[in-house]
């Protein structure tokens, strides 16, 4: 009864102090105060992170992977990954818990498709982006990760699009197949750094996604996403409670433009939603 009565505070103080009342997603530990119960608990809740969390969010993982798998085989597929896609990321942020704040959601318009481009500084991108954007979300991802348990075909059957990502030629073939049988109101997402900023500053930018705009006249839709790192940074497997924001900007249309004008111009407006210290 202790340990329980033990756990439940530690859980209100985790919520009290990092998800009620948190600073400014991005910056979210100026307060003294944060800091020092930040340094208190951080270490106990690797406790929670390694004995709970990690184990539930591979149950969730499995379980939501097989619903995607049956329902996108029996019912549609671009139900499914919505859905569990959605269910699934909610629930691993609050099991952490994270409070989530979105900004221009408006921006992301009902049956219309783009090329959304995003920064990308930690695992934790994956469940803001999947639980908050509010499009039938693809993947480009690399085609390892079809190897994955669970995770590999439920992606597959949600119609997420597998890319060699030392052919880009096949990698080409695989984006414009995909488009072509996909319907209106699909967001194919990008990180076109192509891996997790350590430091949180963006990396230089490949410009397939801005090709791949520019040949299918797509326009691209940036999102910022700021905080994800406080929570847990790329290369560690210890997460800690905070707050995350999404910043969804107007989109922009190719039009006229080449690839590096485009990545340029997105580029500028992903990192304007930064914080200063990381522009």
């Amino acid at each position: 009864m202790k340990k329980g009565r033990s756990d439940g505070r530690l859980f209100f103080w985790l919520h009290h102090m990092f998800i009620a009342y948190p600073a400014d997603a991005g910056n979210l530990y100026k307060n003294p105060w944060a800091n020092y119960m930040r340094a208190v608990l951080f270490w106990p809740y690797q406790l929670y992170a390694w004995l709970i969390f990690f184990p539930m969010v591979i149950l969730l993982t499995l379980v939501f992977s097989a619903l995607t798998v049956v329902f996108a085989t029996l019912v549609n597929p671009e139900w499914a990954s919505r859905v569990f896609a959605a269910t699934w990321a909610r629930t691993c942020a609050y099991l952490t818990p994270v409070r989530v704040i979105v900004e221009g959601g408006d921006h992301a318009i009902q049956g219309q498709s783009y090329v959304v481009v995003l920064n990308h500084q930690s695992m934790y991108d994956i469940l803001l982006v999947y639980g908050w954007l509010k499009l039938d979300l693809k993947w480009v991802m690399k085609k390892e990760l079809r190897d994955i348990p669970g995770i590999g075909i439920g992606c597959e059957k949600a119609g997420h699009i597998f890319v060699d990502r030392k052919n880009p030629k096949q990698a080409s073939i695989a984006i414009r197949e995909a488009l072509a049988r996909l319907s209106k109101g699909i967001g194919i997402l990008f990180f076109p750094e192509g891996t997790r900023s350590r430091d949180g500053r963006l990396l230089s930018f490949k410009k397939g996604a801005f090709r791949l705009a520019i040949d299918q006249g797509l326009p691209i839709l940036p999102v910022t996403l700021v905080g994800t790192r406080d929570i847990m940074p790329a290369k560690s497997l210890k997460p800690f409670p905070g707050t995350i924001r999404m910043v969804i900007h107007p989109a922009i249309a190719p039009d006229g433009k080449n690839a590096e004008e485009l990545l340029e111009e997105t580029r500028s407006i992903i990192t304007s939603a930064m914080p200063p210290e990381l522009r």
